[in-house]
């Protein structure tokens, strides 16, 4: 069983990176879809309001962790299908 957690490490951190660049991904093109410019404001930036700014900080907080979890779900369960133990 420790076998299969520490063979899941490079895993999951392999997982998470590709996890980061498909969030990032499916932020812009959220972004975009909701009519706002190519790109989401940073928190320092004047041109933009306080709405705008919170906005895209709530919407890519919320895409970030959905993709995340549904990253860590399907490595989860396709380790347990291949070595039929669940990696903690």
């Amino acid at each position: 069983m420790k076998g299969v957690k520490i063979a899941y490490k490079p895993v999951g951190f392999a997982l998470g990176l590709a996890g980061g660049m498909l969030a990032g991904a499916a932020f812009r093109r959220t972004w975009k879809l909701l009519g706002h410019d190519d790109d989401a404001p940073d928190a320092t930036d004047e041109d933009r309001t306080w709405s705008e700014v919170l906005l895209a900080a709530a919407l890519q907080g919320a895409v970030f962790s959905v993709v995340k979890a549904a990253v860590d779900r399907a490595g989860a369960t396709a380790t347990r299908r291949l070595t039929g133990t669940w990696p903690d």
